[in-house]
């Protein structure tokens, strides 16, 4: 079923190369089966769309084992973007989001 669903957001990416939402939800789909091609789909998405809001959540907590350094860096600029958008609710979830991860490394 996820190839099916991989294989026709691949073909929509190739009509819409840069659409924000399919190379996000690519990254999804990837993660979910665990293929490492999720961490080049979170890359492409925030190096192209950088105001794609819901991308850093998802994509810090992708990368907080493998890359803590860059999962802490995505956590803190979501956080300003959220501000920035005036989306408050996700400004709060990325905020608490990075304050139990570090509650966590600290155990």
């Amino acid at each position: 079923m996820h190839n099916n669903r991989i294989e026709q957001l691949l073909s929509f990416l190739e009509e819409e190369p840069s659409d924000a939402f399919l190379l996000y939800t690519l990254a999804l789909e990837y993660e979910n089966i665990g293929d490492i091609q999720a961490e080049n789909y979170y890359d492409a998405v925030l190096e192209k769309h950088p105001e794609y809001l819901a991308t850093y959540y998802r994509a810090a907590a992708y990368f907080q084992v493998k890359q803590p350094l860059k999962a802490e860096m995505l956590y803190k600029i979501g956080i300003k973007l959220a501000l920035t958008q005036g989306k408050t609710k996700t400004y709060q979830e990325l905020k608490n989001a990075l304050a139990v991860w570090k509650d966590d490394l600290e155990e």
